[in-house]
């Protein structure tokens, strides 16, 4: 068991990214493929299957010498049956069955999750994490998803919703959210989040900015341009960063209080802001955390950027063997 390699896949809407690894979480080969959502995302898990099959005919590896497949999914992820649903940037709309399908096709035993929450398994395991027993994750991309490990174990929950921490209320009066209530951390702190409050914002600014420049000439801005805009003192894009910025420290203030993990890690596109952003959030965290969470809950960047899909897939079969 000890010199069995593990498999991760990171399944993307974009690409697909696949790693052979050692039992220690040590990436030893590498390749991606784009892909294939055409015809309902029926092409995907042939795609999957074939691409192993042929990377161990390259390296003249065998089924056997692998432990396990670990994948992180977009979707509802059914851990038990190995099934998803709902994964719309797949095209995955119907009922799927990786589980079934790629342990057919490969002869290895296949494990499941869903992708934030895979993540949050690599960022504890091999990277800011530090491999502790209580570890949360928050990823700040399109969405804001988080993965919750408390006492070495990754929390599901009843209905697999544990670790929806962008669906924390920070507003109750707040923005409507996809997900049918109001004020959620999502509609502030997201990507498109920080673009909404931005817009917002520089209709009720009476003052000269570069950021409100930019938004009544009806120019095309993002997360980015804006936290850059507010690196380079934009007051405008300052205001908007600094509330931002105190919307995800309460949020996670909260999480924090009831969690009390050792890090809450923060990673995905808007974390590229990096500790101009992180240094804002600590402020609000420390003025909502109860004072033992204050000294001992630090708030960290995820360190592994594109390979925590991969890492945390592989140890998906880990968490899975330890059964």
């Amino acid at each position: 068991m000890e010199d069995q390699k593990i498999i991760g896949i990171d399944l993307g809407g974009t690409s697909i990214k696949f790693a052979i690894l050692n039992q220690e979480g040590e990436i030893q080969q590498r390749w991606s493929q784009e892909t294939n959502i055409l015809d309902e995302g029926s092409h995907i898990i042939p795609d999957i299957i074939e691409s192993i099959n042929h990377h161990l005919d390259i390296y003249d590896m065998k089924p056997t010498q692998f432990s396990g497949i670990g994948m992180g999914s977009p979707g509802s992820v059914d851990r038990e049956n190995g099934t998803v649903i709902g994964a719309f940037n797949l095209n995955w709309k119907q009922l799927v069955y990786p589980k079934r399908d790629i342990e057919a096709g490969t002869h290895i035993p296949f494990y499941i999750d869903n992708d934030a929450n895979v993540a949050a398994l690599g960022e504890r395991w091999k990277g800011a994490g530090d491999n502790q027993p209580d570890v949360t994750f928050v990823t700040l991309g399109t969405g804001i998803g988080g993965g919750i490990i408390a006492n070495d174990r990754l929390l599901h929950g009843v209905s697999g919703s544990a670790g929806e921490i962008g669906h924390v209320t920070v507003d109750p009066k707040g923005y409507l959210c996809t997900c049918g209530k109001h004020g959620c951390l999502e509609t502030v702190a997201s990507a498109t989040g920080v673009v909404r409050v931005a817009r917002d914002m520089a209709e009720e600014y009476a003052g000269t900015a570069k950021l409100k420049e930019l938004l009544d000439a009806g120019e095309e801005i993002s997360s980015k341009i804006v936290f850059d805009l507010a690196k380079e003192g934009d007051p405008l894009a300052t205001a908007v960063v600094d509330r931002v910025s105190y919307y995800l420290g309460f949020a996670l203030a909260n999480i924090g209080n009831t969690l009390n993990p050792s890090f809450i890690v923060v990673g995905g596109g808007v974390s590229a802001a990096g500790e101009f952003l992180l240094d804002k959030v600590r402020v609000a965290f420390a003025q909502n955390t109860f004072p033992n969470v204050r000294e001992n809950t630090k708030i960290r960047l995820a360190t592994l950027g594109n390979e925590a899909g991969v890492i945390g897939a592989a140890s998906l079969v880990l968490e899975n063997n330890k059964d």
